[in-house]
Parts: structure tokens; C-alpha cells; sequence
């Protein structure tokens, strides 16, 4: 089961605008570094509810969805 987890984005706009994030401030304080933005699509969280821009990135090695819901950030995190 998945919860939608708002986070703190740092992102870079280009000179068309475009916003691409570098990291990822989670809420105990890890900061996780966007290695690489895979594709830019507007798409529904399946698992967790919402919807928005996501983009899938690479960070550490792994493929992982990045949501920009109108103002906000989310990912997709794992409850127990």
C-alpha cells in the first residue's frame, strides 16, 4: 500500500521554462540528488492517488515517479 508524501523540491527552470529537479529534501532531513529526468508526461499516481506532471527519474541507481501536483511535490511511499 502507497500514500502520497508531499516533499520539498529544489528544481532548475531553463530558459523555456521548463522545470527539471536536481533534489529531493525528504522530511527527516536525507536529501536524495535527481541523477537524471527519464520523461516528462502529465500522468495519474496509480498507487498512491493524485495527479500532475510526473516525472520519472533516476536517484541512486533506481527509477522512481516525482509528481508536481499544480504547486506541490509528491512521491509515492511505501506505508507499513
Amino acid at each position: 500500500m502507497y500514500k502520497k508524501t508531499y516533499v520539498e523540491v529544489t528544481a532548475r527552470f531553463d530558459e523555456e521554462g521548463a522545470i527539471m529537479p536536481i533534489k529531493i529534501l525528504w522530511y527527516d532531513g536525507r536529501i536524495y540528488r535527481v541523477d537524471k529526468v527519464i520523461n516528462v508526461c502529465r500522468a495519474a499516481s496509480l498507487k498512491a492517488g493524485g495527479a500532475g506532471i510526473r516525472y520519472t527519474c533516476e536517484i541512486a541507481g533506481r527509477q522512481r515517479y516525482l509528481f508536481l501536483e499544480e504547486s506541490r511535490w509528491f512521491v509515492e511511499e511505501i506505508c507499513n
